[in-house]
């Protein structure tokens, strides 16, 4: 048993005892043993774990004394195996170690004999350990054999013969069954049973005697030690009855009356806050009157704060007061109804906010009251209240526009509304006029109630930031007292072994402790307070101040609002950081719903105009009007409310691109009209068309204001001029020029239609090149204006026309350019295509007039006969035809253009009589033939520099004649 062994009787050391304890002379000089260093490694620290040491090296000892570079092994062991300088080689003695002797061991002898002796001396008395064992353990065996023996049933710790299973099992009842003739039977089987319990009986006593037998030793002991014990206890109860007795007398004579100070001082601080307790009541009795004045001049806050209060004071002061058990309840439902006040009364200030009229210049109506509702609302949790401000906002946004056509309406007498019901009926009978006079009224109501709506709004934001402000200030100064409880709490210790050794109670020490912060907290924060009242002057003292006090936890501080209206915000408004920042973004997100709310209304009327086609049937000038009123409507309400409303934008950018539709489709369809009735006969230039091109040069692409009077008394002129250069035009060109600048001015007018102009521009450009070749280069006009053929001069009228317009086109990209965005440049590109399709179609009708000429050669020249007279009747026909040509295109085609043509036209001369030369065979020999040729070429020369302009004209006529070979 593991017991057994305290019961040993190996005798215990004690200070006594001189088989354990020898004494030693001090005066004896012991030489101290020089530790050894440790050649065993030590468990690595976790510094130490990854650092190399010399007893991470691991190499057997013959295969590092292994010398490498014997030739052979010797036969000797020792010079094999550690080397060949074994046996030569001298262990020098180390000069750490002493050099260690027999008599170093003497004294170290001497101490361990009589040790040993002893130890000698208990192996005789005391068995071996190994015998000891073997016994106990085969008294153990034996034991165990005798208990198991015994059933399992009875060695259970839930063993309890009240149980039936239990007992049915302990003692079965067929052993005490005597029906039927087996008595006797039963009755051995009864005995047996008896006798088999006792027998289990005695197995266990004699286990638990054998256990006592080898504790005996410790029992003796115990007996022995609870004689002591009670001397001691006897002793101890004497000194404790002096000692109370001794406290008994010093407490009568030293603590009676002090206490009895303390109790009395005890007393009547418990009476003073019965006082104030009653006071409490009686001001919480007066709670509900209260509210209702509060509520009846719409202090809402107030009731609200009050109702606060007065719960927090019955659940914390007041609980348990059996007068007060339904006052809570009470004031629930008093609170409830206060929010259906609080949104009754927002809702009807919204209606009376927006409903007033718009000629009223305040902009803010009952500030006051408006920072009083949204103070309550916060503090109740109610944020729907912006909602219904924002339902308030379109109905109102629905009256003003049907306000203002009804004034409009009822002012035209052409309207009857007897007979025409349906008011946007009566509005599309409005001219235009009219109409946008009512739409500038409309959007003139709309920034009004923006205005108001923004004020209003920002009253409301401002609120919610100072909430959002006092609520991070709040947080600032709670973190303040809980450091100074923490430096409390460390020095409690100290002042409770202050206050026991002054005779107080511990109780009474923790509970002073813990209500003087507190009263002096609570009293400084009612002094600081505006909304406290002040304490009465009656018998009640500054307890009753702390006291009262303490019934209102709420810390308020005064917030000034933009329009000075001074309001209590509360510290439990019961709204976080996040919620409050969202609201103030909701705030916010409702300004810009406002102005998206008109935006919407304002397209709304203008489809319910637009459905008859009104719209669309606007002039340039009309439209124009109407784009910029749209426009400085949505750039003010961009001011007012900080974010452009696109709806109103888009429905203008709809009509614009139905306006640049019809715009171009006009345009075009009168561009064709005047090219399938132009006769392409060169046209005066009025007065108008000349002011119009010099304006252009000037820099200013617009259409002139027309001059009453001034334009009447100029004559048009022959020509258009052009920078100092003369145009020969027809008069479509002139109308085309017109209507170029139309579209410029447009752009102008209406920036967001810029791409859209410069692509129907282009196309309009592309338009009259393409017709124009159709009706002259194609001989179109034949058919469709009657002419009976088309003669070089309506061939150079057309070439200077398409010049006059490739001469405005790099100022029309310029014009587009300057308004295009640097993403949209690439569309730029449509002027250069334009550019070059003029170019060559004016190249294509030099080309045609050389190759009329050309033709006129070819037949004149094949019949041309080399005999008299001079000049031929060829060459006469020939002159003649070319001073036509001359006279038909000089006056309009620059004298440049005219000498370029002239040598095109004389190249293909010269070529041709060239070939007829050489056809009839006459050379260059000086013979007749070469005389009268000379003479006809020398009249064909001078003839052509007879005519004006080409003087000059270098004609090189000696490349006729064939090279000699």
């Amino acid at each position: 048993m593991a017991s057994s062994h305290s019961s040993s009787p190996v005798p215990q050391g004690s200070s006594s005892d001189v088989f354990f304890k020898k004494e030693v002379d001090p005066a004896k000089h012991i030489r101290p043993v020089q530790s050894l260093p440790d050649v065993c490694p030590k468990e690595p620290t976790v510094t130490d774990q990854h650092r190399w040491t010399i007893y991470h090296s691991k190499v057997n000892l013959p295969a590092a004394l292994n010398d490498p570079r014997l030739a052979k092994r010797e036969s000797d062991f020792f010079t094999k195996t550690w080397g060949l300088d074994f046996v030569d080689t001298e262990v020098i003695p180390s000069f750490y170690l002493p050099q260690i002797s027999k008599e170093h061991f003497t004294v170290y002898q001497q101490e361990i004999s009589q040790r040993e002796k002893i130890h000698e001396r208990c192996k005789k008395i005391c068995p071996p350990k190994d015998t000891f064992d073997r016994t106990l353990l085969h008294t153990h065996d034996k034991s165990r054999t005798d208990l198991e023996q015994v059933p399992k049933i009875f060695m259970k710790p839930d063993f309890a013969l009240d149980d039936s299973l239990t007992f049915n099992s302990v003692l079965p009842w067929s052993h005490f069954n005597t029906a039927g003739g087996k008595g006797n039977r039963d009755a051995a089987s009864s005995k047996l049973l008896q006798e088999k319990l006792s027998h289990y009986l005695d197995i266990v006593e004699v286990n638990i005697a054998h256990q006592i037998s080898l504790r005996s030793e410790a029992f003796f002991h115990a007996m022995t030690s609870q004689h002591e014990l009670q001397d001691y206890l006897k002793k101890t109860s004497q000194a404790v009855k002096m000692l109370r007795d001794k406290i008994a007398q010093i407490d009568k004579v030293m603590c009676e009356g002090s206490l009895h100070i303390l109790r009395l001082a005890l007393t009547r601080n418990n009476c003073v806050k019965v006082y104030n307790k009653l006071k409490l009541m009686a001001t919480v009795h007066q709670t509900q009157p209260t509210v209702q004045v509060l509520l009846s001049t719409s202090e809402f806050v107030g009731a609200l704060d009050l109702i606060a209060t007065t719960q927090e004071v019955l659940q914390q002061e007041l609980q348990g007061i059996h007068s007060f058990r339904h006052l809570g309840s009470q004031l629930c439902e008093l609170e409830k109804l206060i929010d259906k006040m609080m949104i009754a009364e927002f809702s009807t200030y919204s209606h009376s906010d927006l409903n007033r009229p718009l000629e009223d210049d305040c902009q803010i109506l009952e500030e006051e009251r408006l920072v009083s509702l949204v103070f309550g609302l916060l503090k109740q949790r109610k944020l729907n209240f912006l909602e219904i401000y924002s339902e308030e906002m379109i109905i109102t946004a629905k009256n003003i526009i049907k306000q203002c056509v009804i004034n409009k309406v009822s002012q035209i007498e052409d309207i009857d509304t007897d007979v025409v019901l349906k008011l946007a009926d009566q509005m599309r009978m409005l001219n235009f006029l009219q109409w946008f006079d009512l739409l500038k009224d409309i959007f003139s109501k709309f920034t009004i109630f923006l205005q108001r709506v923004k004020a209003t709004l920002n009253i409301i934001h401002s609120v919610v930031l100072s909430v959002l402000d006092k609520n991070q200030r709040t947080r600032e100064l709670e973190e303040i007292p809980q450091q100074k409880n923490a430096a409390k709490d460390n020095s409690l210790d100290t002042e409770v072994a202050y206050l026991i050794h002054e005779g107080m109670f511990i109780s009474d020490a923790f509970s002073e402790s813990e209500l003087t912060p507190i009263a002096i907290d609570t009293t400084s924060q009612r002094n600081a307070s505006p909304n406290s009242e002040p304490c009465s002057s009656d018998s009640v003292s500054e307890p009753e101040c702390a006291t009262d006090s303490s019934s209102s936890k709420e810390q308020t501080s005064s917030s000034v609002t933009p329009g000075a209206v001074d309001i209590m915000v509360n510290e439990d408004m019961k709204l976080t950081d996040l919620e409050l920042g969202k609201l103030a973004n909701n705030v916010q997100e409702l300004l810009y719903s406002a102005s998206d709310i008109c935006h919407d209304r304002a397209v709304k009327f203008l489809m319910s105009r637009a459905k008859d086609g009104f719209l669309e049937k606007l002039n340039s000038t009309e439209f124009i009007t109407l784009s910029r009123l749209m426009e400085t409507f949505i750039l003010e309400t961009e001011q007012i409310c900080g974010r452009k409303s696109m709806s109103l934008l888009g429905a203008l950018q709809s009509q614009a691109n139905k306006f640049v539709n019809r715009f171009h489709e006009e345009r075009k369809t009168k561009l064709s009209l005047l090219l399938d009735n132009e006769r392409w006969k060169q046209a005066d230039v009025p007065a108008e068309f000349q002011d119009l091109v010099d304006s252009i040069a000037d820099g200013k692409i617009a259409l002139p204001e027309k001059k009453s009077g001034a334009t009447e008394e100029r004559k048009p002129a022959e020509v258009l001029i052009v920078e100092g250069q003369q145009y020969a035009v027809v008069g479509t060109v002139l109308l085309l020029i017109r209507i170029i600048l139309e579209y410029c001015q447009c752009v102008d007018n209406i920036p967001s239609v810029t791409t859209d102009m410069l692509t129907r521009l282009s196309d309009l450009l592309k338009y009259f090149n393409s017709r124009s070749c159709q009706l002259v280069l194609g001989a179109g006009a034949l058919q469709v204006v009657g002419l009976k053929t088309i003669t070089t001069k309506n061939l150079a009228l057309s070439s200077r026309c398409l010049q006059l317009i490739v001469h405005y086109i790099p100022v029309i990209r310029a014009h587009f350019e300057a308004r295009l965005q640097p993403k949209q440049y690439s569309m730029l590109r449509h002027f250069d295509h334009i550019t070059k399709d003029y170019h060559d179609h004016i190249a294509e009708i030099s080309a045609k007039l050389v190759a009329i000429m050309d033709s006129l050669f070819d037949k004149l020249l094949s019949k041309y006969e080399v005999k008299a007279p001079v000049p031929s009747a060829c060459f006469r026909n020939i002159c003649k035809q070319m001073a036509k040509m001359h006279e038909a295109i000089f006056d309009l085609l620059p004298e440049e253009q005219t000498q370029m043509l002239f040598l095109r036209i004389n190249a293909s001369y010269k070529l041709h009589l060239k070939k007829q030369l050489s056809h009839l065979n006459v050379i260059n020999d000086g013979g007749p033939q070469n005389g009268l040729v000379t003479a006809d070429v020398a009249f064909y020369t001078g003839n052509l520099q007879a005519l004006k302009g080409l003087k000059d004209l270098d004609l090189n006529m000696a490349e006729i004649w064939e090279q000699k070979r």
